[in-house]
């Protein structure tokens, strides 16, 4: 949905220091544009729930992370994400890749489980599923991080 240039262009505008991440093969097609970035330090993790462990430690120590996973890495992470989210009350913002979105009837239950676990967690999300919408992200983004409140973009994934 964005090019490598366009994203870490618009991480840098927001001040993100850190992107920690578990890619997939959509997200990972920004791995050269984020490792070239010279103001974003990218944090590889073996599973999805450290990414919002170090995100938190990150955060507490002045930084402005953001996590990057897929959404069956966000179903896998819930413990980490109700412990950073909403017992530390740390708004954390992800970028979470939507696997299977753009695929017409597909039957991948990842994708009919992402939206609703979201509206349950009650976190603020937007959906990004054409090109040219990096400044809605960015927006979203500003108003999380206005109101103190944890937020998603959703990558959608899948067949253009």
């Amino acid at each position: 949905m964005f090019t490598g240039d366009e994203l870490t262009a618009a991480l840098e505008t927001l001040g993100v220091t850190h992107v920690v991440w578990l890619p997939d093969s959509a997200l990972g097609v920004w791995e050269a544009a984020l490792e070239a970035a010279p103001h974003l330090t990218l944090v590889r993790v073996c599973r999805e729930s450290e990414a919002w462990a170090i995100a938190a430690g990150l955060h507490i120590g002045g930084k402005s992370p953001l996590v990057m996973i897929q959404n069956t890495g966000l179903f896998d992470s819930g413990d980490a994400l109700r412990n950073v989210l909403f017992d530390l009350g740390i708004p954390l913002y992800a970028m979470i890749g939507y696997r299977s979105y753009l695929v017409e009837n597909s039957p991948d239950t990842a994708k009919k489980f992402t939206e609703p676990v979201l509206k349950a967690w009650g976190i603020d999300y937007l959906l990004i599923d054409r090109p040219g919408r990096v400044e809605a992200f960015c927006d979203h983004y500003r108003a999380c991080q206005a109101a103190s409140r944890a937020g998603v973009t959703l990558i959608a994934e899948g067949n253009m």
